[in-house]
């Protein structure tokens, strides 16, 4: 009966006009962001995140949400139209969407990535419904070591799995820990790392850094690539399936679902590393391996409805324990803390407009985009057309805007675009800034945790070990950075015998 008044709770927030409008209106910007190569997610969210200040909590936790997974459906668009992926869960739509496009049957691959993703986020959300709440209830029975333990966690598995040097993902996380520490010592009113500037006394806002770091540092990055785009346009028809592609695309949209719900759950995971996982799943599974990657149906239908299961299961770890698997939940803890709104487990207990209206905005926004999508194709296909030089004025204005309004400093415009330069280096020397954000968004809570378990513990640091719970997720992230490490010492042990 719970479970019931807390559905009929989210669609009576869901239901109302004005969260109706800022559904429709993240699904729609999402879809357009993941329509646009260059433009993602994060940069889009990380830019936005000003505008949801004069919002309420749940309307812009809602909206922030909408723009995540419609990214994901608008990615395909531009993949399979285009050969370039608009997202980076879409990279393994091209190889068959786009041969598919090719032989005329581009309106089949859109349909199926869009209807599958219907699918697939639909029951996702469902699995957010039944386990997010018995979640959160075990949640409630973590203290500060355990908190602390589970953070420790959350930031080994998004060094394991980010991409590229696993020594510059621990330089970036250990970047991003030192960064929040910026600011005023909440103990001894002691401002620590502030270089003598009074500005910096209250710490680096996330909202700056994330601009700077995933907005303007992007747009550089983006400029400096050679633009060249060929769009499949004129064959883009008969957008609902075969029969045919109907009995080839049930199989890998019911294991994308799975899969893809499994790994948006994890730590450092979420939806493009589901759609790799879905592809390499179906190719491996078919009777005919050589299709994959000259049209394969299947190549489209696993992997998109993947990454939109992942997509909305990557909220459940956010909403039940506060801890963001990936840079796109790290900014929505920012959205939350803007709100003066704690993540964790008590947001369930506190604030259940804002975690049931979130979940139940996920049906109706999955219900909005596969309705809006296949009709506006034609559209998408004409934005696919305008140059990215044209964009980025515009896109830079606005981020500059938001910035600015937060507090009306032209500090924070210095700041953002300094982060804006050490991100294009960043991006330079292959280092992922997603860990760095997670650590900045982490660490002050980290500390915390620390210090307070510490105080009731009186200064006895075994407390992290003989506690279970606390214990168990320190085990957890030992065996992950072991798993990662040993093939990499064992490589160094051959080659060393080998001379």
């Amino acid at each position: 009966m719970d479970l019931f008044d807390n559905l009929v709770l989210g669609f009576q927030i869901c239901l109302t006009w004005s969260n109706l409008g800022y559904c429709l209106l993240g699904v729609v910007i999402g879809t357009l962001i993941g329509v646009l190569p260059g433009v993602g997610p994060v940069m889009t969210i990380a830019l936005l995140l000003p505008v949801t200040f004069g919002l309420a909590p749940s309307s812009a936790l809602i909206m922030l949400a909408g723009i995540y997974y419609g990214a994901q459906y608008g990615g395909s668009t531009s993949a399979i139209l285009l050969n370039l992926p608009g997202e980076t869960s879409s990279v393994v739509t091209c190889l068959d969407g786009h041969q598919l496009a090719r032989r005329g049957r581009a309106g089949a691959a859109l349909g199926v990535a869009a209807l599958g993703s219907f699918f697939g986020g639909c029951a996702a959300t469902l699995l957010i419904v039944l386990f997010a709440p018995a979640l959160a209830a075990v949640g409630l029975k973590f203290g500060p070591a355990e908190y602390f333990s589970l953070m420790v966690l959350g930031l080994v598995a998004a060094v394991v799995l980010a991409h590229g040097s696993l020594l510059k993902a621990v330089a970036m996380t250990v970047l991003g820990l030192l960064l929040g520490l910026v600011g005023m010592d909440v103990n001894s009113s002691f401002v620590r790392f502030g270089f003598g500037l009074p500005e910096l006394s209250d710490g680096l806002g996330f909202v700056v850094v994330a601009t700077g770091l995933f907005g303007f540092a992007e747009i550089v990055a983006n400029l400096t690539a050679r633009e060249s785009r060929s769009v499949a346009t004129s064959d883009v028809h008969h957008l609902w399936p075969t029969r045919a592609d109907w009995r080839a695309s049930t199989a890998p949209v019911l294991r994308g679902t799975a899969l893809g719900s499994l790994l948006g759950i994890l730590p450092g995971g979420g939806a493009a590393m589901a759609s790799f996982a879905a592809y390499t799943l179906e190719k491996r599974l078919s009777r005919h391996p050589e299709r994959f990657g000259h049209g394969a149906i299947e190549g489209v239908a696993g992997p998109e409805t993947a990454n939109n299961a992942a997509a909305q299961t990557s909220f459940i770890p956010l909403l039940t324990l506060g801890l963001p698997s990936n840079p796109v939940m790290a900014l929505m803890v920012g959205a939350m803390m803007i709100h003066g709104i704690t993540p964790g487990p008590q947001v369930a207990t506190q604030n259940p407009d804002l975690f049931w209206g979130t979940i139940v905005s996920m049906w109706i926004g999955n219900l909005m985009l596969v309705v809006l999508n296949l009709p506006l194709i034609g559209l998408w296909v004409r934005l696919l057309r305008v140059p990215y030089r044209l964009l980025y004025p515009a896109i830079l204005l606005f981020g500059a805007i938001g910035v600015y309004s937060l507090n009306n400093s032209v500090t924070d415009l210095l700041l953002a675009a300094g982060f804006g330069a050490l991100g294009y280096l960043l991006i330079r020397l292959e280092c992922e800034p997603a860990p760095l954000l997670l650590g900045l968004v982490l660490g002050p809570l980290m500390e915390e945790n620390l210090r307070r378990a510490l105080l009731l513990s009186r200064g006895d640091a075994t407390v992290f070990l003989t506690k279970p719970i606390s214990l168990a997720l320190l085990l957890l992230a030992v065996a992950l950075l072991v798993l990662v490490i040993s093939p990499a010492i064992r490589r160094t042990r051959d080659v060393a015998f080998q001379e």
